[in-house]
């Protein structure tokens, strides 16, 4: 009885330590739910997560920076930041023939694992590309290519990018860009360094073409590339009023490349009025577009000297106006006393550069006469342009005070003297280092020739009651490579050719070169043997940089 009792007795202690199992196993679950509450809590915390990137510090360190800013607005799997890869090192000849099957059994038994072939499509996963600077290590350029840049990644960038001292360029190739993102791109760009100059979209089409924005007047951009972004005559004609208008103009813009778009006549001719009244472009890219005569012809047109429309005409006669009463209420405060006139006689002498003073002769039998210096204004005109300047507004502002017009005078010299400034300086050199002078040098250069005249202050011709400025002399590099030129549209460079090259020879030899320096036009709609093309080639040989430099290193050896 008493293993009887003990059974039952048994019994009913056996669910206790069921009970104790079930209740370890709610404890269990318990742990489990204690577990996942921080699991359900995170909505909450979700909710804050915008707060938590703008609490964050950069370091300064873009890899640090951009991983944590990601991971505090949420992302679990983001691009990486890694060192752009270099090119392989080319192949030596003299290298022994017998490592080379072992090198290619090596590669082809790794290719078979599978950690191989992982390996290898790390290349096509996103990331961000930086180039570093050699000592520093600082980032100088960004490179993105092949996936789509949201605009929470372009908020991140706001932060982190900032701190980028030396960030000198920003490259984005097929990251899905819209109009919207755009908008976002162009605000983040007064926010980074000063040193970023270059901006690359190429491959990102948009429905609206808003590239325009890019090139606003406060936009620090001094190298744009928008290749391949099928851009339209549209499009075309954006940039151009972006270029300059008859009371704007683009004072930064450097190099513009429009090349693989589909640009035809129409946008060409947009384009070209753009350069009429810009003295900031140096070089500029139509290539493998859908230019064909006439907008080849106007393009032309822009590079010698072209007749001003009549409301062209009218905003020169208000320029002069302006100009004249500037100069009217600053004349007599400054030429009663006698050490401020002295003064202003060493500003003009600071002001005159070794250009000026080659046409030194010239000046001095203009300025006998305080009307000699209209006639000095409008010397290359003739007669009938002391008539026009008469009977219109324009002997005002002249007459006044006529010493005060010779600053103004050297200064519109320095709308296409300063790059002769750095070709001069850089002559004996390599062609490459001159042509990379204009590039590198030539915001600060254009800035100051751009800040006090405009080209329609310009000197003037007159033909048959036409108003004629000197045309652009500042763009020094074009290409239409692989467009639909014929030999029709080749007889206008053939003509901007030759005058710019009669102009050149006809200013003093410090000047150097003025105008275009290299012109391609091959792979178009003629013949290489056209006797038009061949004789651009022989007035462009001697006025490219890098043919100019054998010569003279011939003569050093």
């Amino acid at each position: 009885m008493s293993g009887e009792a003990s059974t039952p007795g048994a019994s009913p202690r056996a669910p206790r330590p069921g009970t104790q199992k079930s209740s370890g196993s709610v404890t269990k679950k318990g742990d489990r739910g204690a577990k996942e509450k921080p699991v359900l809590v995170l909505p909450p915390v979700g909710e804050e997560e915008p707060k938590n990137p703008e609490e964050y510090q950069c370091t300064g360190v873009l890899e640090t920076d951009f991983a944590e800013l990601c991971t505090r607005s949420g992302y679990t799997d983001f691009p990486k930041v890694v060192t752009r890869p270099r090119p392989h090192p080319a192949f030596v000849p003299s290298a022994s023939m017998s490592e080379k099957p072992a090198q290619d059994d090596q590669r082809l038994s790794a290719s078979c694992s599978l950690n191989s072939l992982e390996s290898k499509y790390v290349f096509f996963r996103p990331t961000i590309q930086v180039e570093l600077e050699p000592e520093d290590k600082w980032v100088k350029e960004i490179y993105i290519r092949g996936w789509r840049v949201e605009e929470r990644i372009l908020g991140i960038f706001s932060k982190c990018l900032p701190p980028l001292s030396q960030l000198q360029a920003i490259n984005l190739w097929k990251v899905g860009l819209t109009d919207k993102t755009l908008s976002t791109f162009i605000a983040l760009l007064p926010l980074c360094a000063p040193t970023l100059r270059k901006v690359s979209l190429e491959g990102n089409p948009l429905p609206e073409q808003s590239y325009h924005k890019l090139m606003a007047a406060d936009s620090p951009i001094a190298h744009l590339s928008l290749r391949n972004n099928n851009i339209d005559d549209h499009g075309a004609q954006l940039l151009g009023q972006a270029l300059s208008t008859l009371r704007s103009c683009n004072r930064t813009l450097v190099s513009l490349n429009l090349a693989f778009n589909h640009i035809g006549d129409a946008g060409a001719g947009y384009i070209a009025d753009g350069l009429r009244l810009n003295r900031a472009l140096l070089w500029l890219s139509l290539a493998h577009n859908r230019i064909q005569d006439q907008g080849a012809l106007k393009l032309a047109e822009v590079l010698r000297p072209f007749e001003l429309t009549h409301t062209e005409v009218v905003e020169r006669r208000r320029l002069l106006l302006e100009k004249g009463t500037q100069e009217r209420s600053r004349s007599p405060s400054s030429s009663r006393p006698g050490d401020s006139k002295t003064d202003r006689e060493k500003n003009l002498l600071l002001q005159v550069n070794s250009a000026a003073l080659a046409e030194k002769t010239d000046k001095t039998q203009t300025t006998k006469t305080p009307k000699g210096l209209s006639k000095k204004k409008e010397k290359s005109g003739g007669e009938s342009v002391r008539k026009e300047e008469k009977s219109g507004s324009g002997q005002s502002p002249t007459q006044g005070t006529p010493k005060k017009e010779d600053p103004t005078k050297s200064g519109k010299g320095k709308v296409t003297i300063p790059e002769q400034k750095t070709s001069k300086g850089k002559g004996p050199k390599t062609g490459n280092k001159e042509k990379r002078s204009f590039l590198l040098e030539s915001e600060q250069l254009v800035a100051e020739a751009t800040e006090t005249v405009s080209p329609l202050l310009e000197p003037v011709e007159h033909h048959n009651g036409k108003v004629f400025v000197p045309g652009n002399k500042v763009l020094l590099h074009l290409n239409l490579l692989r467009n639909r030129i014929t030999e029709v549209g080749l007889e206008g460079f053939l003509a901007t050719v030759q005058y710019q090259a009669q102009f050149s020879k006809s200013k003093s030899p410090s000047k150097g070169p003025v105008g275009l320096l290299r012109l391609s036009l091959a792979k178009n709609c003629f013949s290489p043997r056209c006797p038009a093309y061949a004789t651009i080639q022989e007035l462009m040989l001697p006025r490219a940089p890098v043919t100019k430099a054998k010569p003279r290193e011939e003569e050093t050896t």
